[in-house]
């Protein structure tokens, strides 16, 4: 059964933001390579939880599009194309389509519904 994997923060200044959550939950933050991407531990791996990202907010999208203001999940999928497809089925759309993360995985965002973005990702270490 897919379960959330991951989170994202995206942040107009990553470093406020940075301070903002560390200050308040003690999460930790450390670039990864030399992306504009830092990755966030919240805790103990050992402990229920998962960990995330956090980023620098994306600008206004297609058709005037707002940037995100949320923490997006991302779900562990068996297969993303599947995944994406059945998203436009249920009458979600595809805010960004499946984009090669390297040496981690397939990564695709979808919007329900109700307007609510979240990612899916199939991990595949051979990606580029």
């Amino acid at each position: 059964m897919p379960r959330p994997m991951h989170f994202e923060i995206e942040a107009g200044v990553p470093e406020r933001a940075m301070k903002f959550y560390g200050e308040l939950f003690g999460w930790t933050f450390k670039q990864w390579g030399e992306e504009p991407y830092w990755l966030v531990t919240t805790g103990d791996p050992k402990a229920p939880g998962i960990d995330g990202g956090l980023m620098a907010r994306r600008g206004a999208g297609p058709e005037g599009a707002q940037p995100v203001n949320a923490f997006v999940c991302i779900v562990d999928v068996p297969d993303i194309d599947a995944a994406l497809a059945r998203v436009v089925e249920l009458g979600g759309t595809i805010t960004v389509p499946k984009v090669a993360v390297p040496t981690v995985g397939w990564l695709g965002y979808g919007k329900d519904p109700e307007g609510n973005v979240f990612g899916m990702m199939r991990m595949d270490e051979s990606a580029r």
